[in-house]
């Protein structure tokens, strides 16, 4: 959307545009748009894309209106995977005062990346999604028109779950299963997020959307994909729900960020299975394609099959 006086909108990201879901908003964004990202360190490519790096924490920001000047699109990506109660706490709490200031500028659209549901004793216990939650209702209670997209999971190059579980794959040729599997994923590529942020914000609705990828997965059936790429047989350490999320605790409370407990909790509440995304003018990435290109390239590392 152009606005009314010809010159290119301006978007603020908050959280940057260095992380799996920020290189893709860069690429999707910085042909037509002139971007602001707000985050700590610099990220590569944004020099030159041209984008103007505030340097700050979000939840350090004590005054969003400069910030906010000429902004025509306002888009948060600012989360963590772990932390205390006191990091979620200051970050929700930066990310509520940056909505406060957008209302407050009239900003046009608001997008907020968020997350699926999870089951409720998770939403309650958990700071990662109880403080999520404060942004999000903070946002629906705005006056902003505003779209909150909460995809599955996602994928693409550097991710931290796909990739990482073919590298698991590849090295110790066994891989662990939570319970029997049988839940549901429905993988979502980072491109098409961020292809999915701009057709959301480019609406001015104010709506909360689901967004999954072209393919509702049994999670089982994709691990056995995932160990075909790599042309090795499927084979398992079998774990119970239970012993599943207590392995994961283990790993995590030995410094491991490879897997939270709270991720294996949520997966196997089969909740992540969210319905594909309709309405983008082209389809949606498939996964597979994605398997054999990283499979294809750990085959030829030292920690591949073949290596």
């Amino acid at each position: 959307m152009i606005p009314p006086d010809g010159r290119r909108p301006v978007l603020l990201v908050a959280g940057g545009c260095g992380g799996l879901v920020g290189r893709a908003v860069l690429e999707e964004f910085s042909g037509d748009h002139a971007i602001r990202s707000v985050h700590r360190h610099e990220a590569p490519g944004e020099s030159a894309a041209g984008v103007r790096w505030i340097r700050s924490d979000v939840a350090d920001v004590e005054d969003w209106a400069p910030l906010l000047d000429g902004v025509d699109v306002v888009l948060t990506l600012a989360w963590y995977r772990q932390g205390s109660a006191r990091r979620f706490r200051r970050l929700a709490s930066g990310l509520v005062g940056l909505i406060a200031a957008a209302e407050h500028a009239g900003v046009g659209r608001f997008a907020h990346v968020s997350v699926p549901d999870a089951p409720e004793a998770m939403e309650r216990r958990l700071p990662y999604l109880a403080f999520k939650r404060t942004v999000d209702r903070a946002l629906a209670s705005s006056r902003l028109a505003y779209t909150i997209v909460r995809p599955s999971m996602l994928f693409g190059a550097g991710d931290k779950l796909l990739t990482v579980m073919l590298r698991t794959m590849a090295r110790y040729r066994r891989f662990p299963m939570f319970g029997q599997g049988d839940y549901h994923v429905s993988p979502l590529a980072a491109r098409d997020l961020a292809r999915i942020l701009r057709r959301e914000s480019a609406r001015g609705a104010r709506n909360v959307v689901d967004a999954g990828g072209p393919e509702r997965w049994v999670y089982r059936t994709l691990t056995d994909r995932m160990f075909g790429a790599l042309g090795l047989p499927p084979r398992y350490v079998p774990l119970s729900a239970a012993n599943s999320v207590r392995l994961a605790a283990v790993l995590e409370a030995l410094g491991s960020s490879r897997l939270y407990a709270y991720e294996v909790e949520w997966l196997l509440s089969d909740r992540l299975g969210v319905p594909a995304y309709p309405g983008l003018p082209g389809p949606l990435e498939p996964v597979e394609p994605f398997l054999r290109q990283q499979a294809t390239g750990l085959r030829g590392g030292t920690g591949s099959p073949g290596g």
